[in-house]
């Protein structure tokens, strides 16, 4: 029989207090995909007295290889195995992308700022408009 308790799929701190208020309820443990298929094989590998053994060596319960032998029919253990993941984007493309964004950016702050400047040209033609439209008046009451 394989020891896994080294390499057990969950943490260790199984009845310690897992807040700062001082409460006495224990953390419940979390247990890899990884870690349960190991168990389960050694489990189904073992006489009856080894089989009480591992359960007593990683203090587990018969329900938690029910319910782990449920989720292997089911496929739910098959799920959480690694996948194999798609290549990553390399550097030039990661560049690509901030240098893309950047241009966006600078994109839309260039249409803000032509935008701010044809406000302000169509502001100052009116005000020389009316500061004309001002004099030309003044001019006859002399």
């Amino acid at each position: 029989m394989t020891d896994l308790t080294d390499t057990a799929g969950h943490d260790e701190r199984v009845g310690t207090s897992s807040s700062a208020s001082g409460s006495d309820r224990p953390k419940r443990r979390t247990f890899t995909a990884e870690y349960k298929l190991a168990i389960l094989e050694e489990y189904e590998q073992a006489d009856t007295a080894g089989k009480g053994a591992l359960l007593r060596r990683e203090r587990l319960l018969t329900s938690h290889i029910s319910e782990w032998r449920r989720a292997r029919k089911g496929g739910a253990l098959k799920a959480l195995e690694p996948r194999t993941r798609k290549p990553g984007r390399s550097p030039a493309e990661i560049e690509n992308e901030k240098l893309r964004q950047e241009k966006d950016k600078l994109a839309k702050e260039l249409a803000q700022t032509k935008a701010a400047l044809e406000i302000v040209g169509k502001a100052h033609a009116l005000l020389e408009m009316l500061s004309e439209s001002a004099d030309s008046d003044e001019k006859p009451k002399k």
